[in-house]
């Protein structure tokens, strides 16, 4: 990376931005001081121009400081540059070149140039590796024949002095070593054994229990990812994510079973079975939370299929439900997955509009936390949208 090329990207964000502005608005027109559900709309334009998607927290890290001292990877500096009209970041580059500036073709060719002579010194260095040896197997067989040769006297001595040399001495300590080569070796199987019995002794001698969660008002599979904590005595709880529509299997050998279970549209539960006399699988019912369901209906969900004029209806209709159940004087938070905008508070009637409108960012809205007073209105929310990192793929 050169500075060069954090300069490309510091124009490559301005493009980024003026593209975004063609069809759309926002509260800035600075793209380094959009949040919130500006950043949502960007998203979704990025992903019906360009096919592809970059996280909130890649946005915060990218575009929120300026200039920036680190480039993003060359996947999302490729899909800005396609957003922006571009065919890749070498191309973007290409049409923004600055005075003086070479773009690194030639640097390929010569390391390709490198490979090549790192090839042949290799095979070069190989070559003496098969010769020597070579010529040692030749030269033993001549001093043997020369040496028979030249003793022509005493022949009956020679082989007296060489047959026990040749048959008593090699005999004794190969069999030596056999043995005791053998016997380590019998004894480290015996050994591996044993430590594998050790090691694997709870997966033999345990039992698995499967545990499947249902809506207890609607019969229906619990609609939401579940947090499952077990509690073990003396050990830390151990944590389970459990997504909807699945069941939690557990294996243990331990006489009885403590679950804590949570989720975002459910009333905390804590499940205390008897191992000894209780069923291998189980039907678990969750009581929904009625106030943090309700948010859950006015996602995208709700307003997604049928013609125009009926979704603008359904829209207004649940404005209108919204407008009833939540207090005018609501305290209202949205949680980011970064450091630098740790939270944002909003408004009821900012809310109230980003939750009715119909952008693909919706389905990942969780509700963190939800409070009403004695009447029943709504007067505290804690939500979150959940995003996926490109940097993960």
């Amino acid at each position: 990376m050169t500075d060069l090329d954090l300069l490309h990207f510091e124009q490559l964000k301005k493009d980024v931005q003026t593209e975004f502005l063609k069809e759309s608005s926002s509260s800035h027109d600075d793209i380094s001081k959009w949040k919130g559900i500006d950043i949502i709309y960007f998203q979704e334009d990025l992903r019906k121009k360009a096919k592809g998607n970059i996280s909130e927290k890649s946005f915060y890290t990218y575009f929120k400081t300026s200039p920036v001292t680190k480039l993003p990877r060359i996947d999302m500096l490729n899909l800005l540059s396609i957003y922006a009209g571009y065919d890749s970041w070498y191309d973007f580059k290409k049409q923004h070149l600055f005075a003086g500036e070479l773009l690194q073709e030639n640097e390929d060719l010569e390391e390709e140039e490198m490979n090549e002579l790192e090839k042949t010194v290799s095979a070069a260095l190989d070559l003496p590796k098969t010769e020597i040896p070579a010529k040692n197997i030749e030269y033993s067989p001549q001093e043997n024949i020369d040496l028979q040769k030249s003793v022509t006297d005493n022949q009956l001595t020679t082989e007296k002095t060489v047959a026990p040399t040749n048959i008593e001495i090699p005999s004794s300590a190969p069999r030596k070593n056999f043995f005791k080569k053998n016997a380590w070796a019998i004894i480290t199987s015996i050994l591996i054994t044993i430590t594998g019995i050790l090691g694997f002794k709870d997966e033999i001698f345990s039992k698995t229990y499967k545990y499947c969660f249902t809506d207890k008002d609607r019969g229906v599979a619990a609609i939401n990812t579940l947090e499952i904590r077990v509690i073990k005595e003396n050990e830390s709880p151990l944590l389970f994510k459990i997504k909807p529509g699945e069941c939690f299997y557990y294996s243990t050998k331990d006489k009885n079973l403590k679950m804590q279970i949570s989720a975002p549209f459910y009333e905390y539960l804590e499940v205390n079975r008897n191992l000894e006399n209780a069923p291998d699988e189980e039907m678990i019912e969750l009581k929904p939370d009625d106030y943090k369901m309700a948010a859950y209906y006015f996602s995208i969900k709700d307003v997604k299929g049928g013609n125009p004029e009926e979704q603008v209806a359904l829209i207004k209709q649940k404005r209108n439900q919204l407008e009833n159940l939540i207090s005018n004087n609501a305290v209202i938070y949205q949680v980011y997955d970064n450091k630098t905008y740790g939270i944002e508070r909003l408004d009821k009637q900012k809310y109230i509009t980003l939750v009715t409108t119909p952008t693909t960012s919706l389905k990942n809205l969780n509700v963190i936390e939800m409070k009403k007073d004695i009447k029943g209105k709504i007067v505290s929310i804690k939500f979150k949208i959940a995003t996926t990192d490109e940097e993960n793929k």
